[in-house]
């Protein structure tokens, strides 16, 4: 039994969305390498799920602004 990190996991280089149920505040992180498949991504989950987009990450760091989509 060891000390947990603390030091935050490194975000890999992609496009991620955040995919919930209508009405709850934490959902999963999901990435996609390419903005197509993030939108096709997208476009399946927000029949039934709220989907937040978070941006884009490139070398460990965000690029763009959330976006919240919801149906």
């Amino acid at each position: 039994m060891g000390r947990p990190p603390t030091r935050p996991k490194k975000l890999r280089d992609g496009y991620y969305i955040e995919v919930r149920n209508k009405g709850a505040k934490t959902g999963i992180k999901i990435v996609r390498n390419t903005k197509e498949e993030m939108l096709k991504a997208i476009k399946d989950y927000s029949k039934t799920k709220e989907v937040v987009i978070l941006g884009e990450s490139k070398n460990g760091k965000w690029v763009g602004p959330a976006h919240t989509i919801s149906k």
